[in-house]
């Protein structure tokens, strides 16, 4: 599988087989993704991985504090623009139809979103974590690795979901983990075989058209 064809057929995985996934899998994943660019050569990123009884630890403790920490960590800016605003619209309402959970089914609604603290299934959950004095260029190089990890799984065979919404309970895990006090937790990611059977996993989000956010300067021909 060759680049191009990693990124096309990577998806936001959200129902996963539970078929366990070595720990060398994981090491070997970690491991190439680390030639990731980063600015400086600063390679800001640090890995918790859990699995077992840790993934477990970590899921169970998640679900015990909803609605999560104190709020401060929101997922999206406040009052979403446009065309923001209208391509998060469409992305949840199509999940949602596809779910056949309807809009005025708020409790469908958040019983799906909190699959994310079982890590929808998946053996495997990946942290990642950057020290708190760094700043955008180096959340764009944190980023990067964490793209890079995704494309590598799928050589594996394996499915992926970068899961932005552990943000929310970025200290009561941060703790759980023992992250150093100058490191703060950025995301999440469930890491595993797809359930090909799982009618979510057929859905896919749509992409803007190339000439809706890029220009091209400068050739003659």
């Amino acid at each position: 599988m060759n680049v191009s064809e990693a990124l096309r057929k990577r998806i936001s995985v959200r129902a996963f087989k539970p078929d366990p996934i070595p720990e060398a899998v994981i090491r070997d994943i970690l491991n190439h993704a680390r030639f990731a660019p980063s600015g400086g050569n600063l390679q800001p990123w640090k890995v918790i991985a859990v699995a077992g009884a840790e993934r477990d630890a970590v899921s169970a403790l998640a679900k015990a504090n909803l609605p999560g920490d104190d709020g401060d960590r929101p997922v999206y800016p406040a009052n979403l623009w446009e065309p923001y605003r209208t391509r998060r619209f469409k992305v949840g309402e199509d999940m949602y139809a596809l779910l056949g959970i309807p809009r005025d089914n708020r409790p469908g609604r958040l019983t799906h979103l909190a699959q994310n603290f079982d890590f929808f299934g998946a053996p495997v959950g990946l942290f990642f974590a950057i020290d708190r004095s760094l700043g955008p260029p180096q959340w764009a190089d944190l980023g990067m690795y964490i793209q890079t990890v995704m494309l590598i799984a799928r050589s594996h065979g394996l499915h992926s979901c970068a899961q932005e919404a552990w943000a929310y309970w970025h200290k009561t895990v941060a703790a759980h983990l023992a992250l150093p006090a100058d490191h703060m937790l950025f995301c999440g990611m469930a890491l595993g075989h797809a359930d090909p059977d799982a009618p979510i996993n057929q859905w896919r989000s749509p992409r803007e058209p190339l000439d809706t956010f890029a220009t091209f300067e400068g050739w003659t021909e």
